[in-house]
């Protein structure tokens, strides 16, 4: 729990240095969607890895509900993610995003297992 807390201060960090608007760390930590999204899906991450998957679900659709932005419980987040104007966001179940990465809005993101011929 402890070393989640610390990555999340970490990926606020990360948007403070990033967003030339954003000009103390608790307004990230209280202002900013993008960030308020990372703690919803650490949550529901950790859910879906313990086979609780309705609960990661309803935690995930809790946060598309208050954020705008949608993060499936089962995709691969890295450190530092930045989300700018995140309205719109879509990454889906199999999506696997790496470290120190930027996305804005209006962007959907997945990885398809099938090969459709």
């Amino acid at each position: 729990m402890f070393k989640s807390l610390k990555e999340l201060y970490k990926d606020a960090q990360n948007i403070r240095i990033q967003d030339p608007a954003a000009r103390t760390i608790w307004e990230v930590i209280l202002l900013y969607p993008g960030f308020h999204i990372l703690v919803f899906h650490r949550v529901a991450h950790f859910l879906y890895r313990k086979r609780l998957l309705f609960l990661a679900r309803l935690i995930s659709q809790i946060g598309r509900f208050f954020t705008g932005i949608e993060i499936h419980p089962g995709a691969k987040i890295g450190k530092r993610l930045f989300i700018d104007h995140g309205m719109g966001i879509v990454i889906g179940e199999t999506a696997k995003i790496g470290n120190d990465c930027t996305i804005y809005h209006q962007v959907t993101l997945r990885w398809n297992r099938k090969r459709y011929i």
